[in-house]
């Protein structure tokens, strides 16, 4: 991965930017996608990625960029226009880069594709608002609603791919949207203790998140790194905002994931301080 940071790569991007690139948030689910897409296409050499602290104040040379918005990734071509919307880089690079495809090019596949990928939104809604939730009351709720996305996307599963272990015969398109998902709701099961529960009602997704989980293209994160910088997630507050007594963001770059703690499980009882956290 890409670790050049802030101002001075952007320079060196207006100076002379001969390739794409991409903006991020680090442990971003979403700038995954777009890397894992261009890994299956052989093209992630081709595109730059800049990170950006999310525990400071978007800079000014990148909300000019934006046009004032903050959210990430944003996509800058080579003469300096923006794109913006992980769906909407992925359906770029799609085009930009068709040699080897990652969308279904059968208009009934891709159909079919698009519909499994409408269901992302309120999967991933579900899961962050489930890690943020700080009422011990409303946990059981969460769970419930948790359980009920992954009922949808089994049942999508079984009607239009009941062998599997993908949507159609390799990791394509709905398996870079979700598996990012995937990824970060590791954090689920280690703050809210959360598995699937074994029964017939979930097998077809779990065959299918284990083997997107297992995929070479889709290993630009680790689940320590996720549980680690998402502990302020986990705690209510997203985005790099500070929590009470807290001097330090859990999404901080330094000091770097690998040399912290792990983070204390129980997320209702106890708020870490920075010791704690090793931050």
């Amino acid at each position: 991965r890409d670790g050049r940071t802030g101002g001075a790569q952007a320079d060196a991007a207006r100076a002379g930017m001969m390739k794409p690139t991409v903006y991020h948030i680090p442990v971003c689910p979403f700038s995954q996608r777009v890397e894992i897409q261009l890994e299956l296409k052989g093209r992630r050499q081709d595109v730059d990625f800049v990170v950006v602290d999310i525990t400071q104040a978007r800079p000014d040379w990148l909300l000019q960029k934006s046009r004032g918005t903050t959210a990430l990734p944003i996509l800058e071509l080579a003469d300096g226009r923006i794109l913006k919307e992980s769906l909407v880089l992925l359906q770029y690079f799609e085009d930009a880069f068709p040699e080897r495809p990652v969308a279904q090019r059968d208009p009934y596949r891709r159909a079919v594709e698009n519909m499994l990928t409408r269901l992302e939104g309120d999967f991933c809604n579900q899961g962050y608002g489930w890690v943020m939730n700080q009422d011990p009351a409303r946990r059981d709720a969460w769970m419930t609603g948790m359980l009920q996305q992954y009922e949808k996307l089994n049942d999508f599963l079984r009607q239009h791919s009941p062998a599997g272990p993908f949507l159609f015969e390799d990791f394509g398109w709905v398996e870079a949207v979700f598996t990012p998902f995937f990824m970060r709701f590791w954090f689920l099961e280690y703050y809210e203790d959360f598995q699937l529960p074994p029964d017939g009602r979930y097998a077809r997704v779990q065959r299918w998140i284990e083997a997107c989980l297992a995929h070479p293209a889709a290993q630009q994160v680790s689940k320590e790194e996720i549980v680690k910088l998402y502990y302020d997630y986990a705690k209510g507050a997203g985005n790099g905002a500070l929590l009470p007594g807290r001097k330090q963001s859990s999404f901080t770059f330094t000091p770097d994931w690998r040399s912290r703690p792990w983070p204390p499980r129980n997320k209702y009882d106890h708020a870490a301080s920075d010791g704690e956290l090793g931050l």
